[in-house]
């Protein structure tokens, strides 16, 4: 149960995976009775984590919650490559692979190169716009469109586990860095095709993921 009162104006919760950043949102509103609302970044339905929710006079602080720095535990899936990014997607490319033909060193080395700031495309499926139409929308559509390159900034980029075929990086980003574009570009560095197969944000400026509430279970 969440416990909240008139003066709240944030809210932090525990995205689970499955449901849309929204959803959080449409959760919240029959939870609490309480329809202003409005959140600090989404999260793609196969993510989880950390989000910020604002509630009421909260509404007004989101766009300086979405310029915070964030940090990510993502899930990394060596020798199968999607055209959404992460498993949501199809199939593209596919390498069959084993353990001893993994440069681990390697692997180790591409991922610290991506720390700096790093022109990279976004994601064909995410919502930014290209002639007032979200690019998903496109991508959907079988549509082919030339997508935005944008800078992005890596603080930190740290293997925090390996278990072939799955690298776990921690990620210390700053703002509108989309960890699918830098799974992309790890797949191109060390030319093996590469996924994003979990995503979990834990991080917010100085909001954690170990102070957030879990999302109650309305349908």
């Amino acid at each position: 149960m969440i416990s909240m009162n008139i003066a709240d104006d944030i809210i932090l919760i525990n995205k689970p995976k499955g449901i849309t950043s929204f959803d959080c949102i449409r959760r919240l509103r029959k939870h609490t009775g309480i329809r202003k609302m409005g959140h600090a970044g989404t999260l793609d339905p196969l993510a989880t984590g950390l989000m910020i929710i604002g509630i009421n006079r909260g509404t007004k602080k989101l766009n300086e919650y979405l310029k915070l720095p964030k940090t990510y535990e993502a899930t990394i899936l060596l020798g199968k490559q999607t055209d959404s990014g992460d498993l949501d997607g199809d199939v593209i490319k596919e390498n069959t692979l084993n353990k001893e033909g993994v440069d681990v060193e390697r692997i180790e080395q591409i991922i610290m190169s991506l720390v700096g700031i790093q022109q990279l495309p976004v994601p064909k499926y995410s919502a930014i716009k290209k002639d007032g139409k979200p690019l998903y929308k496109y991508a959907r559509e079988g549509k082919n469109v030339d997508v935005p390159v944008k800078e992005m900034k890596v603080n930190n980029a740290v293997i925090i586990d390996y278990s072939f075929p799955y690298i776990k990086v921690f990620f210390d980003v700053e703002s509108g860095v989309y960890i699918r574009s830098l799974v992309e570009e790890f797949s191109k560095r060390i030319n093996i095709p590469s996924t994003l197969s979990d995503l979990r944000r834990t991080r917010i400026g100085d909001f954690l993921l170990k102070d957030a509430h879990e999302l109650p279970m309305i349908q």
